[in-house]
């Protein structure tokens, strides 16, 4: 997949270094991980993440996913790759009848308590509201070396 194919697939935004918003989009929470990326694909729904994998495996790029971007090591950045950013994907959906909740992948802590107290519930996983509910799930919290 070339990249006029990847444009014309793709619904979200793509950022490049001398793109508008480039700068911005590429800052994450520890200010002192500074990567730059070929591009960042701001992901708008499942459809964009499966077209950004996808080209991303079809040029050879590094690649890195950015979920809440709180990580303390950085690794939701790469230099000279893609950035598949989900942080546009923030739905909750919370079961009360079952009480469970299925959150996408840019949700935050923030995000998850908002929805879930609305029914009287609460998920024991981390108090920091800007942390995302991904990451620390996947990751457990604990950042390796």
């Amino acid at each position: 997949m070339n990249l006029q194919e990847f444009r014309a697939g793709f619904g979200g935004e793509l950022l490049e270094p001398a793109d508008a918003g480039y700068e911005d989009a590429r800052k994450i929470w520890n200010a002192s991980a500074s990567k730059r990326p070929a591009m960042i694909a701001r992901c708008t729904g499942v459809a964009d993440v499966v077209t950004a994998v996808n080209y991303g495996r079809a040029n050879g790029l590094l690649t890195a996913i950015r979920g809440g971007g709180h990580n303390v090591g950085g690794r939701a950045l790469c230099d000279d790759g893609i950035v598949i950013d989900l942080s546009r994907m923030r739905a909750v959906h919370v079961d009360p009848a079952t009480r469970t909740v299925r959150v996408q992948g840019g949700a935050t802590l923030g995000d998850l308590d908002r929805e879930t107290h609305v029914f009287g519930l609460a998920a024991p996983v981390g108090i920091i509201p800007k942390t995302g509910v991904a990451g620390l799930t996947l990751g457990g919290g604990v950042a390796d070396s």
